[in-house]
Formats: structure tokens, sequence, C-alpha cells
């Protein structure tokens, strides 16, 4: 369940959030969309897929975290394991909303039955004593921003993977603490061999449309994979 309403100071003065990590708090998720202005800042750490929803006739991106439903090998107790979180988890439990009349002013959204919502004394506050936003909800209305504008842009860097046809979906068989073997499936990723066969003209244009960077970092996060495998084959020996 949620509960989403307009962010504001009359109504959520005394807000606290929880900005510590850990299960309680919704980080155990085995992956998180992700946009392309941030796959730069998430390749070091996270493979970066694709996934067709049928029903939406649409793509998304996913920085993978686990291999199945609620593993997230880069939470242990309260750490998290890398230097980043992609965007649409660390800004949780804010989101961007829209009015209902479809107009095109962003407002923040703030779902109060998310976990993350502190009650007592414990958590950040959003709002200071003025009723200005502190600096923490500061960064996280930079982040929104990014988000949405990262948003807005995939509709044409996927509209692009599908044009020149660089996504192929595979499969990958991951060992089972007590034996055994889990199949992650229903995902895609970029085919190096069609992004090297382009022609210099179609590199050209996804070059000139800011396409081909969040491409080759798309590519290259890959080797993640077998980090992740490893990371989770590390936990299921101890």
């Amino acid at each position: 369940m949620s509960n989403h309403q307009i962010l504001n100071p009359a109504d959520h003065a005394e807000l606290r959030v929880h900005t510590r990590t850990g299960s309680e708090f919704g980080d155990k998720v085995m992956a998180c969309l992700a946009v392309p202005n941030e796959f730069r800042r998430l390749a070091t750490d996270y493979p970066i897929l694709f996934h067709y929803d049928r029903e939406r006739s649409s793509f998304s991106a996913l920085a993978l975290m686990g291999f199945e439903k609620g593993e997230n090998l880069f939470l242990d107790g309260d750490d998290w394991l890398a230097p980043a979180k992609p965007m649409a988890l660390a800004i949780q439990p804010f989101l961007i909303g829209r009015s209902r009349d479809g107009g095109a002013q962003a407002q923040v959204h703030i779902d109060l039955d998310h976990p993350r919502i502190a009650r007592g004394g414990d958590g950040v506050r959003v709002f200071d004593d003025a009723g200005r936003p502190t600096p923490y909800l500061e960064q996280v209305m930079s982040m929104l921003a990014e988000l949405d504008e990262g948003h807005r842009a995939s509709a044409a860097f996927f509209a692009a993977l599908d044009r020149y046809e660089l996504l192929e979906p595979f499969a990958l068989d991951v060992p089972r603490e007590g034996g055994g073997e889990h199949r992650l499936v229903g995902y895609q990723l970029i085919n190096e061999d069609r992004l090297r066969a382009l022609e210099p003209g179609a590199i050209s244009e996804l070059h000139a449309a800011g396409h081909l960077l969040p491409l080759f970092m798309a590519l290259a996060s890959l080797g993640n994979l077998g980090k992740l495998a490893r990371r989770r084959a590390s936990r299921n020996d101890g």
C-alpha cells in the first residue's frame, strides 16, 4: 500500500525520514530502476540490464543487485557495499508527481506509508522551523530533478536501442545455497557484436543524441555480473 501526498510545510512541518540503510527501510530489493544519465555512475558496481514490459510496450533499465526476489547483495546489515545507490532507491520515500490535468509542472510527493517515514523524534527533518527545506530535502529534490530529466529522456534512448536492434535476451544460471541453480531470465543486455557492426552514420547519430555514452556504460557494466555472482557465492560459503 502507499499513501502519496504533495509535500508541503503546512502539512508536513514535523516530518522526519530515516536515512539509514537496512532491509527494514525497503532496501532489500534485487533490482532498481535506472535511467541513462546515471549509467556512468552505476556502471562501476552494478550490472545494468534491460526489461521489456509487454503490457506497456516499453523498455526500462535496471541496476541489478541480486539474482532472486528479495536478495540484495549490496546490503550487509546497515551497510551499503557500493559508493552510490541508484537514484530511484536513494530518493525514497519521495517521488515526482504531476497534476491530474496533465500539467508539466512537477511536484514533490511523499509516500507516508513508506517504511522510511520516521515516527517520534527519530530520523532527519524535511523542513526546518521556518518551513524551509532542510539540506537533506534539498539534496533529495536535486536527485528527483535529475531522475525526472533522465526518465523523460529515456524514451528516445530506448527507441534507439530498438531501432538498431541492440538488445538481446539472455539467461544466467546462478548456484543456490545448498545446491541446485537459479536461472535469471526475463532480461536483455546490449549486443556487443551488433554495436560494433553499426555504420558510421548510425554511430554519429547515437553520439549526437547523447546515447553513445550510456550505451557503452551499460555494456561495460556487464563485467559486474561475474562480480555479483562471486559476491553471492562468498556469502553462501560464509
